[in-house]
């Protein structure tokens, strides 16, 4: 009962190019996910450390950088509103100052 199967060349070419297709595809894979530098940063702790410093730091520098042109227009937005002399967000204003200059007399240390 066995069978003769015949060799066929270009069946066998065929499948080893589909393989080679299926091989470039997963590698190509593997490069766009970056698994070899996620590796490098858990066998090296140090760097995956140095990397989350720095990386904490500049955000920090962002956040304060961002805050203070934030406050800086709003400032001068309530200072061109108070010069206006507008009567109910003068008001507003006013007591804005008044509580700031309380805080500042205030020695809280």
């Amino acid at each position: 009962m066995l069978q003769n199967k015949v060799y066929d060349p270009h069946a066998a070419e065929e499948k080893m190019n589909v393989i080679y297709e299926m091989t470039l595809k997963w590698a190509h894979q593997l490069e766009q996910s970056r698994i070899i530098e996620y590796t490098e940063l858990q066998r090296r702790p140090w760097s995956l450390i140095w990397r989350n410093v720095l990386a904490g730091t500049a955000r920090g520098v962002g956040i304060a950088v961002g805050f203070t042109f934030f406050a800086a227009t709003i400032i001068y937005v309530l200072q061109t509103l108070g010069a206006l002399n507008l009567p109910i967000i003068g008001d507003y204003i006013a007591d804005i100052v008044r509580i700031v200059q309380r805080q500042l007399e205030l020695n809280t240390y």
